[in-house]
C-alpha cells in the first residue's frame, strides 16, 4: 500500500467515525476506529516517501476529520458528565441558603 492509498484509507475511516459518533452506533464506531488505527499504522510505514503537494493536502484532510471526531467525543463526554452530575445530585447546593443559613434568634430575658 503506498502513503495514497493509506491517507485515502485513514481518510474514509475518519468519515465513518465521525458518521458513527453523530448516530451513536456503538458497533461501526468500534469498527471504524480498528480502521482509522491500522490507517494510521499503514502512513507510518510509509513514512520514508517523499510528502508532495497532494499527500500534504490528503494528511491535512485527514487532521482536519480527526479534529472533527475529537470535537464530538469531548461533546459526547462533557454531556455525559453533565447527566451523571444531575442524576448524582452533584449539581444541588450543598445547603439552601435562607433555610440552612438562617440568622439564630436568641431570647433575651431582663
Amino acid at each position: 500500500m503506498t502513503r495514497r492509498d493509506a491517507l485515502i484509507h485513514l481518510i474514509d475511516s475518519l468519515h465513518a467515525e465521525i458518521a458513527a459518533l453523530q448516530t451513536s452506533d456503538i458497533a461501526a464506531l468500534e469498527c471504524a476506529t480498528a480502521a482509522k488505527l491500522a490507517g494510521v499504522e499503514a502512513v507510518a510505514a510509509n513514512d520514508d516517501q517523499p510528502l508532495d503537494e497532494e499527500l500534504r493536502g490528503l494528511a491535512g484532510e485527514a487532521q482536519r476529520l480527526n479534529e472533527t471526531a475529537r470535537i464530538y467525543v469531548n461533546l459526547m463526554a462533557a454531556n455525559v458528565r453533565r447527566r451523571i452530575d444531575q442524576l448524582g445530585g452533584g449539581g444541588l447546593p450543598a445547603y439552601r441558603p435562607g433555610i440552612a443559613a438562617a440568622p439564630m434568634r436568641m431570647a433575651y430575658s431582663a
